[in-house]
């Protein structure tokens, strides 16, 4: 590696007392060190994987802060069918929530993240575990998974290729699709025949240069790298800043704190076209432009020697460090040359495969080379709208002011706002120079086009400033994001509640309350009215009902009383939410999805209830205390499936009256959010001894569960998790005791009831219990063994406990009969008597 001289002042540090460490890394300007070191290399690294968090972070930190390698990592899907560890959000809306968090954490590590999913009903989707690649591939779309991975292979051009995991069968089978395809588009990147259109959009055919793998362990790999450095730039090892941008990923519950210890990377060379046979990654790969000018000598010595000068140069700007005045002209001088050289280099005669190679090399340098710059000129800019929420027809104001904080003048500085080209847009200003510790603003009128798209969470930002400046005769030119998301909203929002609607046809509803949610987006006065799409049949009262808004955020709740038919047959029924104002129809939900650590964003979907009609037998009298989670919503759809449902508070569980409920239920992983119920928890046991009938949704292993005394008896959960869950949503189900009243009342349970369920059976299932516990049901995944832990009874005292780890969250969430009915006996269990 050509970090010789890095290396070794890092490993002087490091014998250096911590105290020492702390006062190096004061002097230093970490803005400035992120832009300036990959100067010093042309290598492009990607990791690929499946899921937000699948990233690499401990190694790709010490290639991308350590080495300045340009990284990447290529994710397929955006963990959509994920849990959540700190709100309610799942599916797409959680999608958004991960994916945001994978930009934030890139951040952290200069790791650039990308995805292959594109929109939020994209076919690349996280439907949950798989254990097979067959089934991923199957449910994504081979085609259209491939053809975007070497679409993206042949843009980003990698020299070196990782995915994150082998392909092996204890790993997801997410996972091993994208080390399939990895390994697959090493040569079908550079197939022409492969993809044939991509040439034509002007993409070339690209040739990775290495494909690795994690290696199995040190005996096995054939490199290993040592990334446990510690970085006095960052005052830490690069595993802990890894873990620094892994913290991010909070809605996964990950990162946590390590030690400055070693650390060890073993990587497997699987293929490679260099006939290089060193260990060391990088080995025949061009490292720099030096050897870049090695490459090219023979073909051109003039471009040869000013390859050679080009490095030179770039060092010259990395010993310039962290002096931003000495490096501000070096580098505009260096990136006249890149300039220059792309130029030379188009023309020179070099085959095409070289060519096209070099010329991306130095579009890539010319790129780093204006971050260099923008940096080193110390010039802040702030931006500013008059509302971070725009609505069709609406016209913005924007404001860009720059203040330079250095100490010398920045002349030739132009400041612009990009948008879509749509918009009604003003040109760039031009502000002449900016002196030391001036600030100078210029200001944009905007107007959002009546037809505007609406926000979609995975596009560009819409609104982004352009600042240039031009020092040495060369322009530098910066885009800058706002600091918090721009986004164009309908001007009102519908949202139904409840979004599902549970008609019992063994005793239907002569009412269901509907609540419809309005909130305006627009600054202006509006006035509109707003009624319910129903089923043929179905009324309502009131029919309509007016709403009149006088600002942006203003919100209204109206109540709808819906009158089913005396008669409303099994099946599936859909009820839409509609607004109308200014001749214009409304009907989309807009979920604000805002948490401090990503930006703001929005998720848009029809405003819809989803009913489903089936028949549901249920005790008169069930008395239920839910301790809710906040990962789940049963207690909510149990409601309004006409339960007697109390969400129990700390103070209750602390000190109410328990015995009041003939059930109490917790939500999916309530021990891991909720301090008070692990505290708690010999309240609970106690109220089951004396009588009560307790129902534990599942937890995984690490969830505060103590596998002695979180359940009366020994229960304990199964890990890793690949081995202890049940993935395929029709997995057989064998109830090993179907005469047992857990089956017959109130509901008689028929294999029917665990037809159409969704993403899986069950997870976590406990792999060890007392003998105290009866089980009932088996279910397995093909060609693996059955479990039979899924519903564990056990009597304690003179109460009843139930744990289950299948998912009837999901099921619930997504109107499964068989799930509401199942999940019903399980709560009734005891109260016949």
């Amino acid at each position: 590696m050509k970090k010789t001289l890095y290396i070794l002042l890092v490993a002087l540090l490091t014998l250096l007392p911590t105290s020492s460490f702390a006062k190096v890394s004061e002097k230093h300007d970490v803005e400035l060190w992120n832009v300036v070191n990959p100067l010093q290399t042309t290598v492009t690294f990607l990791n690929t994987g499946a899921h937000p968090d699948d990233e690499r972070s401990d190694f790709l930190a010490y290639l991308s802060r350590g080495l300045g390698v340009k990284t990447a990592s290529l994710i397929a899907n955006r963990g959509e069918g994920g849990q959540n560890e700190i709100g309610n959000e799942l599916g797409n809306a959680l999608g958004i929530i991960r994916s945001n968090e994978m930009v934030e954490a890139a951040k952290i590590t200069g790791v650039k993240a990308f995805h292959l999913s594109e929109t939020t009903s994209d076919a690349i989707y996280d439907f949950g575990f798989s254990k097979s690649p067959n089934e991923t591939l199957e449910k994504w779309g081979e085609e259209v998974t491939y053809e975007r991975l070497i679409r993206f292979i042949r843009t980003y051009q990698p020299d070196i290729v990782m995915p994150s995991f082998r392909n092996v069968n204890s790993q997801h089978g997410h996972h091993r699709a994208m080390t399939i395809l990895s390994e697959r588009a090493f040569e079908d990147a550079a197939d022409p025949s492969v993809f044939p259109e991509h040439l034509e959009d002007g993409l070339h055919v690209w040739q990775v240069k290495k494909f690795y793998l994690p290696a199995v362990s040190e005996e096995t790999a054939t490199t290993s790298i040592e990334i446990g450095d510690y970085d006095p730039i960052y005052d830490m090892t690069y595993p802990q800043l890894g873990e620094a941008s892994r913290y991010m990923h909070k809605s996964q519950g990950m990162g946590k704190d390590i030690p400055a210890e070693p650390r060890q990377t073993h990587l497997e060379l699987v293929t490679t076209v260099l006939n290089d046979e060193e260990a060391d990654l990088f080995s025949g790969i061009p490292y720099n432009f030096e050897d870049w000018a090695e490459v090219v000598e023979a073909d051109n010595e003039r471009l040869s020697e000013q390859l050679e000068a080009l490095q030179e140069a770039l060092e010259d700007i990395v010993e310039a460090y962290p002096n931003r005045a000495h490096v501000l002209p070096k580098s505009q001088q260096a990136l006249k040359d890149v300039r220059k050289l792309l130029k030379f280099s188009e023309r020179a005669d070099l085959s095409e495969t070289v060519k096209n190679d070099l010329v991306h090399k130095l579009e890539i340098k010319e790129k780093q080379l204006q971050d260099v710059s923008f940096v080193a000129a110390d010039l802040e800019v702030k931006t500013d709208i008059n509302s971070q929420v725009l609505t069709p027809g609406e016209e913005a104001t924007i404001s860009v002011s720059i203040t330079n904080k250095g100490a010398k003048k920045i002349h030739h500085m132009k400041a612009g706002i990009a948008i879509p080209e749509s918009w009604n847009q003003q040109n760039e200003k031009y502000l002449k120079h900016v002196k030391p510790n001036e600030t100078k603003t210029v200001t944009f009128k905007v107007n959002v086009p009546e037809d505007a798209e609406l926000f979609a969470a995975y596009d560009d930002p819409i609104v982004q400033a352009e600042v240039s400046f031009k020092e040495q005769g060369v322009t530098t030119v910066k885009v800058v994001d706002l600091d918090n998301t721009v986004s164009v909203l309908p001007e009102l929002s519908v949202k139904l509640d409840p979004e599902n609607i549970t008609v019992n046809t063994a005793a239907v509803q002569e009412e269901i309350p509907v609540r419809v949610n309005v909130k305006s987006y627009t600054n202006s006065k509006i006035d509109g009215n707003v009624s319910l799409k129903l089923p043929d049949g179905w009324t309502s009262e009131p029919t309509q009902q007016e709403v009149t808004f006088h600002n942006r955020f203003e919100e209204k709740e109206l109540t709808f009383t819906v009158h089913p038919p005396a008669q409303v047959e099994a099946g599936d029924f859909s009820i839409d939410a509609i607004a109308s104002a200014n001749g214009k129809t409304f009907t989309k939900t807009v979920q604000e999805i805002k948490y401090e650590h990503i930006n703001d964003s929005y998720f848009l979907y029809e405003a819809k209830a989803d009913g489903v009609a089936f028949e549901l037998l249920k005790p008169d009298n069930l008395k239920v205390g839910y301790i809710e989670s906040g990962f789940d919503k049963v207690a909510d759809y149990l409601q309004n499936a006409g339960f007697d449902i109390t969400k129990l508070t700390e103070t209750d569980l602390a000190t109410g009256d328990l015995t009041q409920y003939d059930t109490i239920v917790t939500g999916i992983r309530a021990n891991l959010s909720r301090e008070d119920l692990v505290q708690n928890n010999p309240r609970l046991l106690e109220y089951v001894e004396n009588g009560g009938h307790l129902v534990v949704q599942y937890h995984k292993p690490w969830d505060n569960w103590d596998t002695n005394s979180s359940a009366p008896y020994q229960l304990e959960i199964g890990q890793p998790s690949i081995e202890w869950r049940v993935t395929d949503e029709n997995a057989a189900v064998t109830m090993t005791k179907p005469n047992h009243k857990l089956f017959n009342y109130p509901n008689t349970i028929t294999d029917r009831d665990w037809d159409n369920w969704v993403q899986e059976r069950g997870l976590y299932f406990p792999m060890n219990w007392s003998d105290q516990y009866e089980t009932f049901v088996q279910m397995v995944d093909p060609g693996e063994e059955a479990f039979d832990g899924g519903i564990l009874l056990a009597n304690y005292g003179e109460g009843t406990y139930l744990y289950t780890n299948l998912v009837f969250y999901r099921q619930i969430d997504n109107q499964v009969p068989g799930g509401y009915r199942i999940f019903t006996n399980l709560i009734s269990y005891g109260i016949e008597e």
